[in-house]
């Protein structure tokens, strides 16, 4: 199967990985089951970095995997398929739940902040925690008492918050937890002139400041900014802050995706104005 490369040079890494995995199902002589990071795209959550291997599920009696394709040995029940867009693969619980044994944290956290951001995530700032716990659990029970990695899967689910609205937010909330600052307030509303109402990202309590994580799409998807062009973007960002500052005397740092590389970044991007965890 082949594609141009001049098709494929926008494409977001989710939307690449489809395309790997309807390509190879085109082909494959037995209909395959999509795993791991590729149901996952399959599933519409994010991938922060993508390996370029198709992943799906086979018997332990199939070959190894070959060029392009991994094959995770295992077994699903029909409970843990499902179809979606006329490819088969690992359901949502069950997808969430290989993540969370087999892959970074980084990785795994983004897909779960995003899963649990259309299960209890309401408009605006409402977040159902009902909802939440009860889908951590559900993701919890495909994990299994004896299933490899599954310290690590209790982990990431403990941790998955969806008021997290980005993977560079998810990432940055775990930045900071290595860092040791104690656990943030989340998507933390802030009252603004004319009876708008200002979200803030972060709320570092225990440090008294804000946190703020700074995606290119903010200034450049006209989508996101409502047509406005990024220096319009920019300005009302300023007063925005400038406003937040002022009435609640703290302060507002923000990051981007080079200060969240690595905790070593983003603690002294924050050690720069000052903020550092007690």
């Amino acid at each position: 199967m082949f594609a141009r490369t001049t098709e494929l040079a926008d494409l977001a890494v989710e939307d690449r990985a489809v395309l790997r995995a309807r390509a190879y199902a085109a082909i494959a002589s037995i209909p395959p089951v999509f795993a791991t990071t590729t149901a996952a795209a399959l599933h519409g959550l994010p991938l922060v970095n993508d390996d370029e291997k198709t992943h799906v599920i086979a018997a332990t009696d199939r070959p190894g995997s070959g060029y392009g394709v991994v094959r995770h040995r295992g077994h699903l029940v029909e409970d843990d398929v499902t179809e979606i867009g006329g490819l088969r693969c690992s359901s949502l619980s069950r997808t969430l739940a290989d993540l969370a044994r087999t892959t970074s944290r980084e990785h795994a956290v983004s897909a779960m902040d995003a899963a649990l951001r259309r299960v209890a995530f309401r408009a605006p700032g409402t977040y159902d925690g009902d909802a939440a716990d009860g889908f951590k659990q559900t993701i919890l029970a495909e994990v299994g008492p004896t299933s490899v990695g599954r310290a690590r899967a209790r982990w990431v689910v403990a941790f998955a918050d969806g008021r997290s609205q980005l993977p560079g937010e998810s990432i940055s909330r775990l930045r900071l937890h290595e860092l040791g600052f104690a656990t943030p307030s989340l998507q933390v509303p802030v009252a603004g002139p004319r009876g708008c109402t200002y979200w803030i990202d972060f709320g570092l309590d225990d440090v008294d400041a804000w946190g703020e994580f700074d995606g290119k799409t903010k200034y450049d998807d006209r989508a996101m900014t409502g047509r406005q062009t990024a220096r319009e973007v920019v300005e009302k960002e300023k007063r925005r802050e400038d406003w937040i500052r002022g009435v609640t005397k703290r302060t507002l740092v923000r990051w981007g995706w080079g200060d969240i590389t690595n905790a070593a970044s983003l603690g002294r991007r924050l050690a720069a104005f000052g903020v550092t965890p007690c």
